[in-house]
């Protein structure tokens, strides 16, 4: 494969595990989240009332849901490219609820990591999740 080709292009068995492993560490970050929310709906409910989101409970429960399966989907490689959209239109949205105060030196590293990761799940949305997936033994 030569440098100009592009993995989409020429599938082999390396780019099926660079795509995987890829998966795999996009994937962490909102299972880890989706888990921690689930676990502490009242804490995460505190926090969605206390920045102003409404039915802070009921959207506990769902982000919690949408982050945790979500990331299970990519992990996998289980419909891919509709779990890496939802997932990044929550991250846009997240990004744009919870870290815009650019002023702030975190919050402008949260704003810019999201945005990155955003990037990384549109490419996976575009791309596809795979050969080492259960989308692409799915056919």
């Amino acid at each position: 494969m030569s440098i100009n080709s592009s993995v989409a292009a020429q599938p082999t068995a390396a780019a099926g595990a660079i795509v995987a492993v890829g998966r795999v560490l996009l994937s962490l970050m909102f299972i880890y989240a989706g888990f921690g929310k689930l676990i502490d709906i009242g804490g995460t409910a505190g926090w969605f009332g206390s920045i102003g989101l409404p039915l802070p409970t009921i959207l506990a429960v769902l982000v919690g849901l949408l982050e945790f399966f979500g990331g299970l989907a990519i992990l996998v490689g289980y419909k891919t490219r509709i779990a890496a959209l939802a997932i990044a239109a929550f991250t846009i949205g997240a990004t744009l609820i919870a870290h815009t105060n650019l002023a702030d030196q975190v919050q402008q590293l949260f704003f810019l990591k999201n945005l990155s990761v955003t990037g990384g799940l549109l490419v996976l949305a575009g791309l596809g999740a795979g050969s080492l997936s259960v989308d692409a033994r799915r056919g």
